[in-house]
């Protein structure tokens, strides 16, 4: 049984979205998903899409691609509980205009915001990618640090070791700055009667210094509450939204109790991450890098999205249940990206998920050349 179910704007100028082996935004219950949009629009000279312009008219690109979304799911910018701003290397000196662009868009209404700092996006132009969740569930008057969208879902801003007077905290010590996100975490979570033992997704965008002390930052994560660790995976970028941080964290709770998922018997408490947690109607599912041995994108691709199925299949999900896919293809197999489209298109079944592409130094896995971060939906009686 399909739970979820595509949005499909009448007119979207910027590209024909048909082909592609993503939907443009998925309704699940109350709940909008909308796939990641850079500031390209179609050049009428090529008849292919293209990015032109700097910061602020590429910014105002990609918010008024999910502005016609949402408007075809009968929702507006009021709606947005999340909103996701991946921005590039190239694009961070200029990110304050994005950030402009937004606050103008939204008004007085202020969905929780991450910025992803990546190194770059998949196409070369463009520096910055917007993805948005929404509800149409009445959204709430008071200003929140965090939004629970409808399912139960608790969304949170981005995790960085920055403190209330703009100072990094623990500099040069990535497992001090790990530890202080979480504590960020629990702090934002105790607000809403919650603490860390809710959450059920962590993703970890680590600086090269965090990089060489990620057994420190396993040991951090270990002392989280459980009894279910988180899923996540773990990105290396080049960069982060401020000089002197090294690690920060994209995080997301929730109000229902999570239990482990793991068919395959991948459980390692030592390393404080689930292959994947259940929780409510949902399945946040790790990243599932290819073994070593598979040398090839394609073939990497292929073990990762049978990886990632069979692990649905132990909820009673299908892939038509599949509701988000965030790729992380390291820049060495850019030019074989297009090939990881034709394993999703043979692997897959409509509706597509939402996706977003990103471009990444690396993951925690040598070798790998792809990653994803994923989110299922959970067929009603399963």
């Amino acid at each position: 049984m399909t739970i979820t179910s595509p949005i499909e704007p009448d007119v979207f100028p910027w590209y024909d979205p048909r082909g592609f082996t993503f939907s443009l935004a998925l309704r699940h219950g109350a709940d909008v998903w909308c796939s990641g949009h850079s500031g390209s629009s179609l050049d009428p000279a090529t008849g292919r899409p293209d990015v032109a312009g700097g910061m602020a008219e590429q910014a105002g690109v990609a918010y008024a691609k999910q502005a016609a979304v949402l408007a075809a799911a009968g929702l507006d910018f009021s709606h947005v509980t999340r909103v996701v701003e991946n921005v590039t290397v190239a694009g961070l000196p200029h990110y304050a205009e994005a950030e402009a662009v937004r606050r103008e868009l939204f008004g007085a209404h202020r969905p929780v915001v991450v910025t992803v700092v990546v190194d770059r996006l998949v196409r070369r132009k463009a520096l910055i990618e917007v993805e948005v969740h929404a509800t149409a569930d009445p959204p709430s008057d008071r200003p929140a640090e965090v939004r629970v969208e409808h399912g139960g879902t608790v969304l949170l801003p981005s995790l960085t070791p920055v403190d209330a007077d703009g100072a990094v905290v623990a500099p040069g010590d990535p497992a001090g700055q790990y530890r202080y996100c979480l504590e960020e975490a629990a702090r934002l979570l105790d607000g809403i009667g919650l603490d860390l033992g809710s959450l059920v997704s962590a993703v970890e965008f680590l600086s090269p210094e965090a990089q060489r002390a990620a057994a420190d930052l396993d040991r951090v994560r270990c002392d989280l509450p459980g009894p279910v660790f988180p899923a996540g995976t773990r990105v290396h970028t080049q960069a982060q939204l401020r000089p002197g941080v090294l690690v920060s964290l994209e995080a997301t709770a929730s109000r229902h109790p999570a239990t482990l998922v793991d068919p395959r018997g991948l459980a390692d408490p030592t390393m404080g991450r689930s292959p994947a947690v259940r929780a409510g109607g949902l399945l946040f599912l790790s990243g599932l890098a290819a073994p070593p041995g598979v040398p090839d994108l394609r073939g990497q691709a292929e073990t990762l999205y049978g990886r990632l199925l069979h692990t649905m299949q132990a909820v009673g999900a299908g892939p038509e249940h599949l509701l988000s896919t965030v790729e992380f293809v390291a820049a060495d197999a850019l030019a074989d990206y297009r090939e990881v489209a034709e394993v999703r298109r043979a692997l897959l079944k409509e509706p597509y998920p939402v996706s977003t592409g990103i471009v990444c130094t690396g993951t925690a896995y040598s070798g790998a050349l792809l990653d994803v971060a994923a989110v299922a939906a959970i067929p009603e009686g399963a």
